[in-house]
């Protein structure tokens, strides 16, 4: 039974945990991570085929793509401020149960919309990763903790992996919809995993819920990321588009008047704009875009024909096998990133995450025509990675009060998703914009692939300066380090003020 809500940012009384669930939850947890990327992932071999499947144009099967980032980007925050409000079990819970909801109605219907509302439903999903990071700050000693983070910040990477070939298998040998009735399945088992081995956090912080906010919160997010996302198929410079940039200016411009003024706001923006927090969020929007691209560009390299003079033909199987081994580093490199952040703090990690990821697109510009060489400097690129995505979790928990570790890690989310849209829109823009004729059909260049490989090196670099901008780094126990106590003392004398 959920514990009565304390007093704010007071821990309520806790019973005693079960053995058995105790040392179940970072597993649990992270299955969730898993299953929740996996769920997004899963509907990429489907796209060339599901204009055909469903009777539908290739532009409204592109919204099962934009729909699920849409509704992530939305609830992601808004998710996590209710998890610090009324319970992130609680929560957790109900995020994946909306996803499995989505799968089944995936699994039972062929029609577009259909799809559509559903694939919105599972973008629900997106908060499982912040949600289950705060669960792990306040059910774990400091001395599992770093770990136990790292690993569920690295599932997000690791269920991108396992996903696709699965779901490539699926699509080959099946009827497409029992790869959505299995998911099903597997969110049903995750829910039920959750809600028996994960108990309620007892620490939480009473408030009203700011709906104006969130309204404002989802129609800014929306108008953003809906031009972004469509800005190379309705034109850049099109009305619609630019219309929707000027939308989302004057939303989240007015949302962030609403939240600087109103005395319980979605998102606390005192605290965001705090170098600690404001800069750990623009690293995890530099780092969503550099990240990002390596999917996106290997993805469709080795697919590209032979004919071009560098693709390797491979079918999407093949693709995601490529794939594989940077899912599989993301595992093994997860506590490695634990043991640097508390040895040197986990800006000195994230730094050397984005600079990992700056040489592993040194590597693909140096080679993308061998596999080896591309499944090599994939990999590179997922290690950086990891050590990255594990790293940012960790500064936000250092510097953000127990009560708001869910909302906070909730935007940290959003920037990293916000960085991924906007990766994958500069991508699509450099590759339109260097393509040739091959069999007739315009495909990009390896020139284009090259180019795009330096702008995501040049971003991750970016992303490693920013991380190291970010001042008074903490020791795992919550103090300063001694290399940084006195500009951390004045930061907190600022920020107290």
């Amino acid at each position: 039974m959920d514990q009565p809500a304390p007093t704010a940012g007071q821990p309520g009384p806790a019973a005693e945990p079960h053995p058995l669930r105790e040392r179940l939850t970072i597993p649990v947890l992270a299955f969730g991570g898993i299953l929740m990327a996996v769920m997004q992932t899963v509907v990429v071999p489907l796209l060339p085929d599901l204009p055909r499947l469903t009777h539908s144009s290739a532009g409204a099967v592109s919204w099962t793509v934009t729909a699920t980032l849409l509704a992530g980007a939305v609830l992601t925050p808004v998710l996590g401020r209710a998890g610090d409000m009324y319970g992130k079990r609680r929560v957790l819970t109900g995020a994946l149960a909306l996803m499995t909801v989505g799968s089944v109605l995936c699994a039972l219907s062929s029609d577009i919309a259909v799809l559509i509302a559903a694939r919105a439903l599972q973008g629900a999903a997106a908060s499982v990763v912040p949600l289950s990071i705060s669960i792990l700050r306040d059910e774990l000693p400091p001395e599992r903790r770093g770990s136990a983070v790292a690993l569920m910040s690295s599932t997000v990477g690791i269920g991108a992996a396992l996903g696709l070939p699965l779901a490539a298998l699926v699509v080959q040998y099946y009827d497409w919809h029992t790869m959505f009735w299995l998911t099903s399945f597997l969110g049903v088992l995750g829910v039920a995993a959750v809600w028996w081995a994960i108990r309620e956090s007892p620490v939480r912080e009473p408030s009203r819920f700011d709906v104006l906010g969130t309204l404002g919160l989802a129609a800014g997010l929306t108008a953003l990321l809906l031009g972004v996302s469509q800005g190379g198929q309705w034109g850049w410079g099109s009305p619609r588009v630019l219309g929707l940039f000027g939308a989302a200016a004057l939303l989240l411009a007015l949302w962030w008047w609403q939240q600087l003024r109103t005395a319980q706001p979605l998102v606390d923006l005192h605290l965001v704009t705090r170098p600690r927090v404001g800069l750990s969020h623009v690293a995890a929007l530099l780092t969503g875009f550099a990240f990002y691209a390596n999917s996106l560009v290997t993805a469709q390299l080795v697919q590209a024909p032979k004919a071009t003079g560098y693709g390797l033909g491979l079918s999407i199987v093949a693709t995601g096998l490529c794939l594989l081994p940077g899912g599989v580093t993301m595992l093994l490199f997860s506590p490695v990133s634990a043991r640097i952040s508390a040895a040197r703090g986990p800006r000195v990690t994230l730094a050397l995450g984005a600079a990992v990821i700056a040489c592993g697109y040194v590597v693909r510009i140096a080679d993308s025509r061998d596999l080896w060489m591309i499944i090599l400097g994939a990999t590179v690129v997922s290690t950086g990675t990891t050590l990255a995505y594990s790293a940012l979790p960790t500064l936000i928990l250092r510097a953000v009060p127990a009560t708001q570790t869910a909302s906070a890690n909730g935007v940290n989310v959003l920037m990293r998703t916000i960085g991924q849209a906007t990766s994958s829109a500069a991508v699509a823009a450099v590759l339109t914009h260097h393509t040739s004729l091959v069999g007739g059909v315009p495909i990009a260049t390896l020139h284009g692939y090259l180019l795009a490989f330096a702008m995501a090196g040049a971003v991750a670099l970016a992303a490693a300066a920013a991380a190291l901008s970010i001042p008074g780094d903490r020791a795992p126990d919550g103090t300063p380090r001694a290399e940084g106590r006195a500009e951390s003392a004045r930061n907190d004398a600022l920020e107290g003020a």
